[in-house]
C-alpha cells in the first residue's frame, strides 16, 4: 500500500530523482522522460474519460490502470535482476497486451473498413482519442529509446504499440461508429 501523508520531499531539489529500486538519477534521464511521457497520456485519457459514457468509460479506466503498472514497470530498471529481487516488480505481462488485442478486435468489428486516411476530430470524445494515440505513440518512441540503453520489459514496448492502435479504433467507435469519422481528401486545398 502507498501512502502519501507528504507530498513535497525536496530530493529532488537538485535535479535528480529515485527510480522504483531506490537508485537516483538526472530527472532528465531517458528512462524519467519514459515514465513521464506514460503519465501525461494517463492525464490526457483522464480528460478523455470526461466524454466517455459508461462502456467507453469502464475501458479507458482499465487502460488507466494498465498505464499506472506501465508506469510501476518503467521506473524499476534492471530487469534481468528481478529473479533476485526480495519483492518481484510490477511488470506489464502480455495479458494486458492481448486484451488490448481483443478489444481492438471487438471495436473493430462494428466499423466498415477505411477507404481513405481520417483527420483526428469528430466528436470531444474522438478528438481526446486522438490526442491519447499521439502521445501513446511518442511514449512508445521514448521507451523505445531506452531500450537501445537499458533493459526493458518487451512487453511494455508491445503495450504501448497496440494502445496507440487501441485509441485509433476507439476514435473511430466515439465517431457514431466510424460514421461521423473527418476523411482526408488529397490535396483538396491545391
Amino acid at each position: 500500500m502507498v501512502v502519501l501523508n507528504k507530498i513535497y520531499t525536496k530530493t529532488g531539489d537538485h535535479g535528480e530523482t529515485a527510480l522504483g529500486d531506490g537508485s537516483r538519477v538526472a530527472k532528465h534521464s531517458m528512462r524519467v522522460t519514459a515514465y513521464g511521457t506514460v503519465d501525461e497520456l494517463n492525464a490526457t485519457l483522464g480528460l478523455a474519460r470526461l466524454h466517455a459514457g459508461n462502456d467507453m468509460g469502464a475501458q479507458l479506466s482499465t487502460v488507466q490502470n494498465d498505464l499506472f503498472d506501465l508506469g510501476a514497470d518503467l521506473c524499476t530498471p534492471n530487469i534481468e535482476k528481478d529473479a533476485e529481487r526480495e519483492y518481484p516488480p510490477l511488470r506489464i505481462v502480455a495479458s494486458q497486451v492481448d486484451r488490448l488485442e481483443a478489444e481492438i478486435d471487438a471495436m473493430n468489428a462494428r466499423l466498415e473498413p477505411l477507404r481513405s486516411f481520417i483527420l483526428p476530430g469528430g466528436t470531444a470524445l474522438a478528438a481526446q482519442m486522438h490526442i491519447c494515440r499521439t502521445v501513446a505513440r511518442r511514449a512508445e518512441r521514448n521507451v523505445v529509446e531506452l531500450a537501445t540503453m537499458e533493459s526493458v520489459n518487451p512487453e511494455a514496448v508491445k503495450y504501448l504499440n497496440r494502445l496507440s492502435d487501441w485509441f485509433f479504433v476507439a476514435g473511430r467507435i466515439a465517431n457514431d461508429d466510424g460514421r461521423a469519422d473527418v476523411l482526408w481528401v488529397p490535396g483538396a486545398n491545391r
